[in-house]
C-alpha cells in the first residue's frame, strides 16, 4: 500500500504521550525511510509556542529518550510545526485553516489529514465537532482520519454516547480507535502462528485445549497517576480493552482474507460470543484485589491507599482475575482465565494455551502438561513445553521446552514499536489493528455486569505488593483443578 503525502495533526501536543510516544514513533519511522519527505506534523495545544520553540522541545525529547543525533534528527524536526488553539472553543479552530492550507501546499499532501486526539477523554467528542464547524472533516479534498486514544467511554452508556458524538462528524471508515497492545509484534504473530501452520490450527479447539490463561502483569504501582487510576481501576485500564482484545485474537476464527473488514468481523464475533455474566457467575468466578504496603528487594513500597491522589477509603481494584467462557462451537466448555494487576512480581503479558493431558500417561503419573506460551511483552517470544525422557534408568518424563525469542533474530533491532506500527497503518488507511465500533460495544456489554456487580456487592481483597495477587485468585482457579503459571521477567533460555 503506497504512503500518500499527509499532514499529521496532534491535539494535546504539549502532553506526555506526544513527548514519550508519538514524536519518537514518527521520528523512527522517518529514520528508517517509512515516511519519506512529503509529510508534516502540526502540534496543537493551548500553550503559546512558536514553530521553533516546539521543534526545540521535540529535539530535546528525542535526544533524551531516543538518543537521537545527526542529520536525520535535524531533518525530521524541520517537518514539525505548531499552532496554539483553545481546543474547547470552536471559534478558535479558525486558526487551523491557514496553517493546514500552508502545510498541504508546501508538502503536496492534497488535504490528506490524520488527526490524533492525545487529549483528555472529555475532549474526544468536542474536537470532532469543532473541526466539522470549519469544514475540516470533509473528504471532498483529501482523506480525513481521526485516531482516538483509550478509554473509549467509561461504561457502556458513555461509550455509546461518545460513539454517537464522533459519528456525527466522521464515518466509521475514518475512525481509528487505537489500542497499542494490538500493535505489538507478538500479538500479530498470534494470527500467523495459528493460521499459517497446519500443526496448530487442528488442535486449537475444545477437543485438545484444557484451558487458556491470559496474564497482564505490571510490577509498578500507579506512580503519579493515582487520581486518574482511581476513577478507572484494573477493569477499565487493562481488562476492558487490552486483554479482551488479546482474548479475541486467541479465539477468533480464520478470516476469509487478511484485510481490515474480515479480521475485525472475526474479532467482533468472538466478543459477542462471550458468555454473559450473571451475579452468580461473578460471585464464583471474579476476584478483585488492591495492593498493600510491602518491602520489595529491600525497598519499602506504598500501598495503593497511600499513593498520591488516591482517597484513603478507595475501593478501586488494582487487580482482577476472571474465569469466563465463549459460547461457540470451537470453545464451548473451555475456560479462559484472565488476570491483570499492579505491583505484581514482574512486568509481563503472556498467553498460555494449556493442552489436555494424555488420556493414559504410560511413562509417568506426573508427566508434564503440554503448554504453548506466547510472550507479548517483555522479551517477546514463543515457547512450547512438553515431556521428554529424563536421562538415566527408567522412563520418567521431564518438562523441556522449544523456544523462539525475537531478540535472537538479527533483524530484531529493526522491529517497529506498537505506536510506530499503528501510526504507519493509520497513515496508510489500514484499520486492521484498530478496534471497530461493534467490537468496542461488545467489550462494554460484557464488562458492564462486572462494573455493576462490583458497585453493588463486589468485595476487594488485599494483597501485598510484590506478590501474585490475593490468595482468593489462587482458590478461584484451584477449585477447577487448574493452576496459574508464575511467569518470570524473561522467557526460558533454549535447552
Amino acid at each position: 500500500m503506497n504512503l500518500e503525502n499527509s499532514c499529521i495533526v496532534i491535539f494535546g501536543a504539549s502532553g506526555d504521550l506526544t513527548f514519550r510516544k508519538l514524536i519518537p514513533a514518527l521520528y523512527n519511522l522517518y529514520k528508517i525511510g517509512k515516511l519519506g519527505e512529503h509529510f508534516s506534523v502540526l502540534g496543537v495545544a493551548r500553550s503559546e509556542l512558536s514553530d521553533d520553540s516546539f521543534r526545540q522541545k521535540m529535539y530535546d525529547t528525542l535526544v533524551k529518550f531516543e538518543k537521537a543525533s545527526g542529520e536525520s534528527l535535524d531533518a525530521f524536526c524541520e517537518h514539525l510545526y505548531y499552532q496554539a488553539v483553545n481546543t474547547s472553543d470552536a471559534l478558535d479552530y479558525v486558526k487551523l485553516l491557514p496553517r493546514l492550507d500552508e502545510l498541504h501546499d508546501r508538502y503536496g499532501s492534497c488535504g490528506n489529514t490524520l488527526y490524533y486526539l492525545s487529549t483528555p477523554p472529555s475532549l474526544y467528542g468536542v474536537i470532532p465537532e469543532c473541526l466539522a464547524a470549519h469544514g475540516l472533516t470533509t473528504e471532498e479534498y483529501g482523506w480525513k482520519r481521526i485516531i482516538v486514544e483509550k478509554p473509549f467511554g467509561y461504561d457502556i452508556k458513555t461509550a455509546k454516547e461518545l460513539d454517537v458524538q464522533i459519528h456525527k462528524y466522521f464515518d466509521e471508515h475514518q475512525i481509528y480507535r487505537i489500542d497499542h497492545y494490538l500493535g505489538k509484534e507478538t500479538v500479530q504473530n498470534l494470527l500467523v502462528l495459528r493460521f499459517s501452520n497446519g500443526l496448530f490450527e487442528p488442535l486449537w479447539n475444545r477437543n485438545f485445549i484444557d484451558y487458556v490463561e491470559i496474564t497482564g502483569a505490571e510490577s509498578i504501582g500507579v506512580e503519579e497517576r493515582g487520581g486518574y487510576y482511581d476513577g478507572s481501576g484494573a477493569m477499565r485500564d487493562m481488562f476492558q480493552n487490552h486483554l479482551l482484545q488479546v482474548l479475541a485474537m486467541v479465539a477468533m476464527e480464520p478470516p476469509a482474507i487478511i484485510n481490515a473488514d474480515s479480521m475485525r468481523d472475526e474479532v467482533a464475533k468472538v466478543l459477542y460470543c462471550l458468555h454473559p455474566l450473571s451475579n452468580e457467575d461473578l460471585k464464583n468466578n471474579l476476584v478483585l484485589g488492591q495492593y498493600t504496603a510491602s518491602t520489595i528487594d529491600g525497598e519499602e513500597v506504598k500501598g495503593y491507599l497511600e499513593e498520591k491522589g488516591v482517597p484513603a477509603d478507595s475501593t478501586t481494584e488494582t487487580y482482577m482475575a476472571l474465569r469466563c467462557e465463549i459460547d461457540n462451537w470451537r470453545w464451548a466448555g473451555v475456560p479462559f482465565y484472565v488476570r491483570t494487576g499492579k505491583r505484581l512480581p514482574t512486568r509481563v503479558t503472556e498467553v498460555v494455551i494449556h493442552f489436555k493431558t494424555t488420556p493414559h500417561p504410560v511413562f509417568s503419573q506426573n508427566a508434564p502438561d503440554n503448554k504453548l506460551i506466547i510472550r507479548i511483552q517483555p522479551d517477546e517470544g514463543i515457547s512450547m513445553r512438553f515431556g521428554l525422557k529424563k536421562p538415566g534408568a527408567g522412563f520418567e518424563a521431564k518438562e523441556v521446552s522449544m523456544d523462539f525469542r525475537y531478540s535472537d533474530l538479527s533483524s530484531a533491532a529493526n522491529l517497529m514499536t506498537a505506536y510506530e506500527r499503528l501510526l504507519l497503518d493509520a497513515i496508510k488507511g489500514d484499520a486492521t489493528l484498530f478496534a471497530r465500533t461493534d467490537a468496542v460495544h461488545a467489550c462494554w456489554k460484557f464488562v458492564q455486569p462486572i462494573l455493576d456487580y462490583k458497585a453493588e456487592r463486589g468485595q476487594v481483597y488485599e494483597y501485598e505488593a510484590g506478590t501474585w495477587g490475593p490468595s482468593e485468585a489462587d482458590k478461584l482457579i484451584a477449585k477447577h483443578g487448574k493452576v496459574w503459571r508464575k511467569p518470570s521477567g524473561l522467557m526460558k533460555k533454549k535447552v
